[in-house]
C-alpha cells in the first residue's frame, strides 16, 4: 500500500492548526501537500520487499570470471542512507558499511545500497535498520558471514533535549563468521582506513 497523500495532507492541515497556525496564510498554504509528496518518499520503503534487489546473483565458479573467486569480503563502505526515527519522527541520516563473504553466489554491488534504501524509507531505529540489512543480505545470499555498520546523526539528539551536535551513534550487526569480535577486527579496521 503506497502513502496516502490526501490523508497526510489532510492531517498535516490539521496538526497545523493544532500548534495554533492557520493553514491557510500564504506561507503555509502549500505545505500539507508537500509534506504528504516528502513523507511519500520518505516512507516509500513501507510493504517493500528489502531482498528484491539481491534477487539476480552472479554464480562465483560458474558465472563469467570463474578465476576471480574472493578468498574475502566483499566490502562496500560509505553508502549514504536517510532514514526516518519512528519515536519522534525527525530524520536521521549517516553512512553504512556493508561487508559479506560470499559463498558460491554474489550479487552486483549497486544491489546493496538499493537494500539499504528500502529498509531505511521506513519508520525505523538505528538498530533494528542494521539487524534488518544484515538479515537481507543473510537470507538473500549464500554468505558465510555478512558484517553492517551503521554511524548516524539523530536529529532526535541534534536539536532537542541536550542538542548534541557532533554526536553520532554507530551500530553493529553482524552474521555467521563475522558474529566473533575477532573475525570481524579486519573488516571494522578497513571502515576506518583510507588510501
Amino acid at each position: 500500500m503506497a502513502v496516502d497523500r490526501e490523508r497526510v495532507a489532510d492531517l498535516v492541515r490539521e496538526l497545523l492548526e493544532a500548534i495554533g497556525e492557520d493553514p491557510d496564510r500564504p506561507g503555509l498554504r502549500q505545505t500539507p501537500a508537500r509534506v504528504a509528496d516528502s513523507w511519500a518518499e520518505f516512507f516509500s520503503g513501507v510493504n517493500q520487499d528489502a531482498r528484491a534487489p539481491l534477487q539476480h546473483t552472479i554464480s562465483v565458479s560458474r558465472g563469467p570470471a570463474p578465476d576471480t573467486l574472493p578468498s574475502g569480503a566483499v566490502m562496500l563502505r560509505d553508502i549514504a542512507f536517510r532514514s526516518m526515527c519512528e519515536h519522534h519522527l525527525l530524520p536521521f541520516r549517516g553512512r553504512a558499511h556493508v561487508a559479506y563473504l560470499p559463498g558460491e553466489e554474489v550479487v552486483g554491488l549497486g544491489a546493496l545500497p538499493r537494500v539499504i534504501d528500502v529498509l531505511a524509507a521506513r519508520p525505523q531505529v538505528q538498530e533494528r535498520l542494521g539487524e534488518q540489512i544484515a538479515d537481507a543480505i543473510a537470507s538473500a545470499l549464500d554468505a558465510r558471514g555478512v558484517l553492517v555498520v551503521l554511524d548516524a546523526t539523530h536529529e532526535c539528539v541534534t536539536m532537542r533535549g541536550g542538542r548534541q551536535l557532533d554526536a553520532s551513534t554507530v551500530t553493529i550487526a553482524a552474521r555467521g563468521a563475522y558474529v566473533e569480535p575477532g573475525a570481524r577486527a579486519e573488516l571494522v579496521a578497513l571502515i576506518g582506513a583510507r588510501a
